[in-house]
């Protein structure tokens, strides 16, 4: 009896162990093969690359950080990694929230932060950039030619991670999405194969990489479209407690009736223990001469308490942005969708989303310190026609949005000091985010669309695309990748199947 009580534990050591050696075979393989390029622990480059992440939710412990100089080195690694049948994880700006997506215990990571291509075309419309870089440099790059590109609205934010997520960005009402601007990417396949995907060439990859992640290859250069760009009008537009039911309805205002394509909002409520909730709208106008355009008055008719609204550059207000940033925090981002077609619709999907948020923080309030509390956030990305038909003339993209439909993706913000609180906001978040969604489902203004950029881990996200688009992306997946590697040996991340 003693024997066979001890085999269950025996056989799952030594399934560690296995587990363990593939993992260091995979660092040991590396080394013998690429020395230039591998560094271990207790090494500088070690030490700063597996520190360099936003949060502390994504900090672990990697075998080895492998950082490939060019396309063709990472293509020679990923073989290497899949004959030794061994684990990675693959860092590009290091900005997603969620413990495992890109990092690893005991596994070879993978950094991009050499991969630094910066350059424009001769006629300056197409911008090619590496995964290396956040977005505040990209922006800082191009001010001087007068240009912008259709990228993150947070300086610090990266650039591969927000384009595969689709990307969300500040010019979608007039270009769509972030990926509809991407004309070429070179990608590593899995085979360790380095090609260029466009439309005329490897076209059901090329559509597949816009909001499919990473299920497919790994991305070293973007190729984007430029968006003329010295001055914009733009800031954080703040009031008051007393006027928070004004600000709803200013959202659903707005989002019914999105005509002016050079607008873009993000509104937010921002409650803190023990003081009044403030509602703040990032407020992006794309004009280098005019202010307060008409699609912003449900807003700017609500007085402020502050206001940063002025001329300025794009890098300058990205850096503005970015200082919302804590670097060094735990965190947690849950991604939802309610839709509408009225203002009756839309403000009632937001005032329910509101009210069950709301309704909850006491739970939250009275089990963590309100020190311990760094932010609680809720905002609204409102998505209308004029931003789906500019990703359809762009060509489409893989995340299934109805141009008939506009839609509110909000995402639910919890930043915390102390891990020791990890599983009580954890907990509190998984629960927030079913009572809200069983509150939209039944009003029937649920959407089951889940931004990869505002997503928690526990999120399913590519069943929301569709079930075709979903299948779709499975068979190009399998076709790319028919050993899984992306799937299987590369853990972290959202995967397709």
């Amino acid at each position: 009896m003693r024997v066979a009580s001890a085999l269950p534990p025996l056989v799952g050591a030594l399934a560690s162990l296995v587990s363990a050696s593939a993992d260091n075979a995979g660092c040991n393989t590396l080394g013998d093969n690429l020395a230039d390029s591998v560094f271990f622990p207790g090494s500088t480059v070690y030490q700063d690359e597996s520190q360099n992440f936003w949060s502390n939710t994504e900090i672990m412990s990697p075998s080895c950080v492998f950082r490939p100089g060019s396309a063709r080195e990472l293509g020679k690694a990923i073989r290497l990694l899949k004959e030794e049948n061994a684990k990675f994880a693959v860092r590009g700006g290091g900005h997603m929230g969620i413990r495992g997506s890109n990092n690893i215990d005991n596994g070879v990571l993978i950094v991009m932060s050499a991969l630094d291509t910066l350059e424009l075309n001769d006629d300056q419309s197409i911008l090619s950039v590496g995964p290396s870089y956040r977005w505040g440099d990209v922006y800082s790059w191009l001010e001087p030619y007068g240009l912008a590109v259709a990228g993150g609205r947070l300086s610090p934010v990266g650039v591969p991670g927000l384009l595969l997520a689709g990307g969300v960005n500040f010019y979608g009402n007039q270009v769509g999405f972030g990926c509809d601007t991407v004309v070429n990417y070179e990608v590593v396949l899995a085979d360790g194969s380095v090609v260029d995907v466009n439309q005329d060439s490897h076209a059901d990859l090329f559509w597949a990489l816009k909001g499919g992640s990473s299920n497919f290859g790994l991305v070293t250069r973007f190729d984007m479209q430029t968006i003329p760009s010295r001055k914009i009008w733009a800031g954080s537009y703040t009031v008051s407690e007393e006027y928070v039911n004004d600000f709803l309805k200013a959202i659903a205002t707005y989002a019914a009736d999105i005509s002016d394509p050079k607008t873009h909002i993000v509104p937010a409520l921002v409650p803190s223990p023990g003081s009044a909730t403030l509602a703040s709208a990032i407020l992006f106008y794309d004009s280098e001469d005019e202010e307060f355009p008409a699609a912003f008055k449900p807003f700017t008719d609500i007085p402020a308490v502050s206001s940063t609204l002025a001329f300025k550059t794009l890098t300058d207000f990205s850096a503005e942005l970015g200082q919302m940033v804590t670097d060094g925090i735990n965190d947690i981002f849950v991604a939802g969708t309610v839709v509408g077609t009225t203002f009756d619709e839309l403000h009632r999907g937001i005032s329910i989303i509101n009210s069950t948020f709301f309704e909850r923080l006491p739970r939250l309030y009275s089990q963590i310190p309100a020190e311990n509390i760094a932010i609680i956030q809720l905002d609204w990305q409102p998505i209308g026609k004029l931003w789906m038909d500019a990703s359809a003339k762009a060509g489409g993209n893989a995340l299934g949005l109805d141009s008939s439909k506009v839609y509110l993706a909000y995402a639910e913000v919890v930043e915390w000091t102390g891990s020791e609180y990890d599983d009580i906001v954890m907990q509190w978040v998984e629960e927030t985010t079913y009572a809200i969604n069983n509150a939209t489902q039944k009003a029937g203004l649920h959407d089951p669309f889940n931004y990869i950029g505002d997503a928690a881990g526990f999120q399913e996200i590519f069943p929301g695309y569709g079930t075709e688009n979903h299948q779709r992306l499975v068979s190009i997946a399998q076709k790319y990748d028919p050993n899984s590697v992306f799937q299987t040996l590369m853990p972290g991340g959202f995967k397709v199947y």
